[in-house]
């Protein structure tokens, strides 16, 4: 197949992204398959050869490594010539009108916000992963927590607009310990657990950066593990365990930082619950082919939900991979039965 792999773009996560994009290309080129890897952002703007050659483009070693820091997304977008104010850069439609699927490798805003998925729908290009509404709505940890409040347990959150008028206020009247959360980003970017008034000030202000919509999370002490969906079935569940702090952005992403545990040392029951609660959340958000949700369990077994990712990360320390192959799916067999499910989805409509 003709697959162009989408990744980069303009988000927070853009480095990690890239990082599973080139991955995701290797695997598919190692399995036989034309594949074209494209930055969403910067599109074709310095590529010196025709559209095509991109299938046979060599990945760029920067596109490999994912830095311990999140980019400085004003020095990117300062760095496109094209000074279009268009999140898609210059010949990445046309591409991806020629191929057979795209294959989503972004991440955080305009990868899983369903506004790349809307564009693909309109020009009636298969993509692979949930679809335009599925990704809009679990992008947004507000709006997810109400669907699911009622059908499984989840932390009480307020959502709140942080500005620096209000900082002070909310400082003061939040109940502690809190974890404060950008409302529609990933990766732990921007995630903060604070226990005291003065870590408090400190994420609100962090927070206004992102924008300043915010969910402020009730503090569950409990072990995290996390569950992927994939072809509408569980996959054996994840337990993270950090050497230092908890699981953020330079953890996730720095080898040896965390210890993986998979399949998670838990009782049975307590992964059936936790297979079962992941699928409520994967079919109430209305999400097709896969997925991952994260929770955190507490003493007595109770999984407590915190969000779910619609196209989770596919990186050397990933975890989708490793709960694949704990059932025997290797990574390249992973990216097809993606791309194969997500193909099927489209032609049903979802």
């Amino acid at each position: 197949m003709k697959i162009v792999v989408l990744a980069g773009g303009l988000s927070p996560e853009r480095n990690v992204s890239l990082s599973s994009g080139s991955m995701v290309c290797q695997a598919l080129r190692d399995r036989g398959h034309q594949v074209a890897l494209v930055d969403l952002f910067f599109g074709l703007e310095d590529f010196p050869g025709a559209p095509e050659d991109l299938y046979a483009a060599p990945i760029p070693e920067s596109f490999k490594r994912v830095s311990r820091q999140a980019p400085d997304l004003a020095q990117v977008r300062a760095s496109r010539k094209d000074r279009s104010p268009s999140a898609i850069g210059p010949g990445v439609l046309d591409l991806c009108r020629g191929a057979d699927v795209v294959y989503l490798a972004l991440h955080g805003a305009c990868g899983e916000d369903g506004r790349i998925q809307a564009a693909l729908d309109l020009l009636g290009v298969p993509y692979t992963g949930s679809g335009c509404l599925g990704s809009a709505i679990a992008m947004d940890k507000d709006l997810t927590k109400r669907l699911v409040a009622g059908k499984v347990t989840t932390p009480r959150w307020e959502t709140v607009t942080i500005t620096h008028e209000n900082l002070e206020e909310l400082a003061q009247r939040t109940q502690l310990p809190v974890v404060v959360k950008p409302m529609d980003s990933g990766s732990s970017i921007g995630v903060y657990i604070a226990h005291d008034r003065e870590e408090l000030r400190h994420a609100l202000a962090e927070s206004i950066k992102l924008g300043g919509r915010t969910v402020l999370e009730q503090y569950i002490q409990g072990r995290e593990i996390q569950v992927a969906i994939l072809d509408g079935k569980a996959l054996p569940s994840i337990e993270i365990i950090p050497k230092v702090g908890f699981y953020d952005y330079e953890n996730k992403y720095q080898p040896g930082a965390a210890v993986e545990v998979c399949p998670a040392q838990i009782p049975a029951e307590w992964e059936e619950r936790l297979g079962r609660d992941a699928l409520t959340v994967f079919n109430t958000v209305g999400l097709s082919v896969y997925s991952r949700a994260d929770f955190i369990v507490t003493e007595d077994g109770t999984p407590y939900f915190l969000e779910i990712n619609t196209l989770p990360g596919m990186t050397p320390t990933s975890l989708v991979p490793q709960e694949a192959a704990a059932v025997g799916i290797d990574y390249g067999t992973l990216c097809e039965t993606i791309i194969r499910k997500s193909m099927e989805a489209r032609k049903g409509g979802l």
